[in-house]
């Protein structure tokens, strides 16, 4: 009996430290079957700056091969028009693309790739991943600014100095 009441109290210990850090789950939406969304709500407000907004798998395929050529780092945030926290961080997002124009920047409707958002494994909106030819380098679940302002700059810190 004591041993269920000790794996509530660090359950809810593991949450807490997870508020604080914002890292909380809170920051993300789970997804689910949304057959509700309007498929015309415009995308202006997540693709805006340099943001550039993948509509198909051909151009997914156009832009890594964009970056390649250009020896780019690119950022892809897989998000929906219906999250919160997704319309959150797009001004953000948006912000951030003009700042490092040595990344690229993507945006990734999951709803419009949902088989293309599934082969990425994405469980929650919004996620981010860094890559480079394509490979995973890092990745970020969550609207957490300063997190993503983090990993963005040591991403662009580590690139050589004609690349920046």
């Amino acid at each position: 009996m004591f041993a269920c009441y000790y794996a509530l109290i660090f359950i809810f210990y593991s949450y807490l430290v997870e508020v604080i850090q914002g890292q909380s789950s809170e920051c993300s939406c789970y997804l689910q079957s949304n057959n509700d969304a309007d498929d015309d709500e415009p995308h202006l407000e997540f693709a805006g700056g340099n943001v550039h907004l993948i509509t198909t798998k051909d151009r997914w395929d156009q832009k890594l091969s964009e970056a390649r050529r250009d020896d780019k780092i690119v950022l892809a945030n897989f998000s929906a028009t219906w999250c919160g926290p997704c319309r959150q961080i797009a001004p953000y997002y948006n912000e951030l693309s003009e700042s490092y124009p040595s990344l690229m920047f993507l945006l990734i409707d999951v709803d419009e790739l949902s088989d293309f958002s599934a082969s990425w494994a994405i469980k929650a909106t919004p996620t981010f991943f860094f890559l480079r030819d394509g490979q995973q380098l890092d990745k970020l679940v969550g609207a957490n600014k300063p997190e993503l302002q983090k990993k963005i700059t040591a991403i662009a810190d580590s690139l050589p100095p004609s690349d920046k």
